[in-house]
């Protein structure tokens, strides 16, 4: 989450609206995704836009179906991962229904709508209706987004394992494993920083804003003293992300890209996975195709192809966080009356 998220209140939620003093950085956000895709077409000799999409046909809308299906499993898993961080840190349960219905309203503000609030924001604030201490459901989120940093780069460590060729492809294997190794260097730092008595131990008894950050520290500490908790929680981690290299597996079965299986996307997505998710597009667009270039044109993949892939992964997100829009209207409906 960011500082450009309305802080959301214990019996509500912030409207999905872009404030006028926000809305300049919106429109920077879809400049910069524009701008590198341009960058991207106009850059490369003889961009062949018919290589886009391949001839159409019943297998390839199979393969897409499956990456569709694959990728709202894959929601399912990331509230499973939710669920279990829960449980670590010693919060009520939540029927996983309940919080599954939280996850997708979040991802339908994140990806469908106009606005610069975080879904994430939105799932803090339905979970604090449960109702949850604010500053608990907060942590919970904070941790749960925490344990990807972890798993994104096992997963690219075990894709250059199980495929020793993809270690000397140059630029793209340096830079997909100094991703990895900054990630898991940045989250010991965090974690060191949250569990550390006088870094955010020292907020654990505030009040005000401050209890937010002692939540994260009284979180990090319950889930080291309770490590078959924590390990549950990184194996569901595991099982969520991989289910995103599946889904971009099915993706480039569908478009007939060649020489893209899972144990290159399981080297290579992990470091799109964590490049799209800096704050300067909007939802990683341009960001995540311009990484697919160069993550897989050294295996002689067409820049074209490299790009759609990024595009269909966008597009399925998009598509599959429709199913978030229900629960969105029916929970800010139930604040209003409130």
């Amino acid at each position: 989450m960011t500082a450009d998220h309305d802080a959301p209140q214990p019996g509500g939620e912030p409207a999905p609206r872009v404030r006028p003093r926000r809305r300049w950085l919106l429109w920077v956000r879809i400049g910069i995704s524009a701008v590198v895709l341009a960058l991207i077409i106009t850059r490369v000799p003889d961009f062949d836009w018919s290589g886009l999409v391949p001839a159409w046909g019943l297998s390839n809308t199979g393969w897409l179906a499956l990456a569709a299906a694959i990728t709202l499993a894959g929601f399912a898993l990331s509230t499973l991962r939710w669920q279990a961080v829960m449980t670590a840190m010693g919060m009520r349960p939540t029927p996983l229904h309940r919080l599954f219905g939280h996850y997708v309203a979040g991802q339908f503000v994140s990806n469908v709508l106009p606005t610069t609030i975080g879904g994430d924001v939105v799932r803090v604030s339905r979970l604090s209706q449960e109702p949850h201490d604010p500053a608990d459901a907060f942590a919970s989120v904070v941790i749960e987004r925490l344990t990807g940093w972890l798993v994104l780069p096992l997963i690219t460590i075990v894709g250059f394992t199980l495929d020793p060729s993809l270690r000397d492809l140059g630029t793209a294997t340096t830079l997909a494993l100094a991703i990895a190794a900054g990630t898991l260097v940045l989250l010991a730092v965090v974690l060191i920083a949250a569990n550390h008595p006088r870094i955010l131990g020292r907020f654990a008894e505030r009040e005000g804003w401050q209890r937010f950050a002692g939540a994260v520290h009284t979180g990090i500490d319950r889930l080291r003293r309770r490590p078959a908790a924590a390990l549950w929680v990184v194996v569901v981690g595991l099982a969520y992300q991989g289910s995103m290299v599946l889904a971009a597996a099915s993706a480039a079965a569908a478009l007939e890209i060649p020489n893209v299986g899972i144990t290159v996307l399981a080297a290579f997505l992990p470091a799109v996975l964590i490049t799209q998710v800096l704050p300067i597009s909007i939802s990683g667009l341009g960001v995540r195709e311009g990484a697919f270039v160069l993550f897989l044109t050294p295996l002689g993949v067409p820049t074209e192809q490299a790009v759609a892939l990024g595009l269909v992964l966008y597009a399925l997100n998009l598509v599959m966080s429709l199913v978030g829009a229900p629960a969105f209207a029916m929970g800010s409906r139930r604040n209003a009356v409130v």
